[in-house]
């Protein structure tokens, strides 16, 4: 009991108000859970627990609260929270991003976006920097309703982008248990598959179709030229089509 009365209590003091007043009012507006109930006592000392720990602000919703389909609670933090949490890392040196130049147009989505992003994260007591390459077929998410488009549709680039800062952040400074709100979803929607399902299913992946001559053809005075690697040509070649031995081996013989 102390020991959670000494976290409110330090908590409340960095806003200079008063403890009870100060858990109350988190219930009722930034922990508050999507169905309109305010989480359990228990609840909210696991999501003031990380918020201490983060020195993350739940009033400007650098923090909040999304329920699992178990009683739990996920701590989700919004991208402001993010970009804050690294910039004030005592070792963090700057970061850059890197965009594929190839594009891809998800289904949904009227307009076109990188096929990856890279985040690069430097840190001051680190001689090479952390690199990390999220690809757009692996964290697009479909509208959540026929006929709607949602974040992911109308900011397709923005929010992979904010995929690679925030993967990337992890290996960088090793920020765990902590989630955006997309990894939040995922995790509900996993869950409630668990929950209601009896058997696990497991479905084969549709066949690709075979890549054209003329398409490796296009990307050998690429990888000749140094301007991709092989490795990436061929990787990205392989998420569209179904590449030969012949192929493969040819577009490394090139590199």
């Amino acid at each position: 009991m102390n020991t959670k009365k000494s976290l409110v209590e330090k908590f409340s003091d960095r806003y200079a108000v008063d403890g009870a007043k100060m858990f109350e009012t988190l219930k009722a507006t930034a922990f508050k859970q999507r169905d309109g109930s305010a989480p359990s006592n228990e609840q909210m000392m696991a999501l003031l627990v990380v918020a201490d720990q983060y020195k993350l602000n739940p009033f400007t919703r650098e923090i909040y609260a999304f329920p699992d389909k178990q009683n739990g609670i996920v701590p989700v933090v919004g991208v402001d929270g993010w970009s804050r949490i690294i910039n004030s890392h005592c070792e963090f040196d700057g970061m850059e991003f890197r965009y594929s130049d190839d594009t891809v147009t998800p289904r949904s989505c009227d307009k076109p976006c990188h096929e990856w992003v890279e985040c690069v994260m430097y840190r001051k007591d680190r001689s090479r920097p952390v690199v990390v390459r999220e690809y757009l077929d692996e964290v697009y998410r479909e509208p959540f309703k026929q006929g709607m488009k949602g974040p992911w549709q109308t900011h397709t680039k923005r929010f992979l982008r904010h995929k690679a800062m925030i993967q990337c952040a992890r290996l960088a400074f090793g920020f765990v248990g902590i989630y955006d709100d997309d990894e939040a979803q995922r995790i509900g929607e996993q869950t409630e598959r668990d929950m209601g399902k009896a058997e696990i299913v497991i479905e084969e992946p549709a066949e690709l179709p075979h890549c054209p001559q003329e398409t490796v053809e296009k990307y050998l005075p690429v990888v000749e030229s140094g301007k991709k690697s092989a490795s990436d040509v061929i990787a990205s070649l392989a998420s569209k089509y179904t590449l030969s031995d012949e192929q493969v081996a040819k577009l490394e013989k090139t590199a």
